[in-house]
């Protein structure tokens, strides 16, 4: 459910955290282009992915220091069984964007914004191009 225009609140608690990253998920995992790299190629079990992500976070937004896992070696991993494209980090952000601003405004939210924009990029430099047949070029 949508929040409406004045009613959205900030991304400025734990709470509120967790239901952007429920609300994004639920989006990621019903996409025809993302949901195969996180089901089929990371093979993610909610029940652990979900709670890191939303310590990842909190940790980011709020300070909190609930999230030490090191995200760049993780997504190595999953590019070196799957290579992700320009077109995934794209559409990652797109839903990130969109189910911010669809549910949330505020100093916290536009700040998830750029720091999801940042990570997008980021992770577009650091991983290794790869050509079509998956071999490092």
């Amino acid at each position: 459910m949508e929040a409406t225009g004045e009613t959205r609140p900030d991304l400025d608690s734990r709470e509120r955290i967790e239901r952007f990253v429920d609300l994004f998920y639920q989006r990621l995992l019903s996409d025809e282009q993302l949901a195969p790299i996180f089901v089929d190629v990371a093979a993610i079990d909610l029940s652990v992915h979900l709670p890191h992500i939303k310590d990842y976070w909190c940790k980011l937004l709020l300070g909190e220091k609930g999230y030490s896992r090191h995200t760049m070696n993780i997504h190595r991993q999953l590019h070196g069984r799957r290579a992700l494209q320009p077109a995934d980090f794209d559409r990652w952000l797109y839903f990130f964007v969109a189910t911010v601003d669809a549910n949330f405004a505020g100093p916290h939210a536009e700040r998830a914004k750029q720091v999801a924009t940042a990570i997008a990029a980021n992770m577009r430099r650091s991983l290794p191009e790869q050509s079509p047949g998956g071999l490092d070029c």
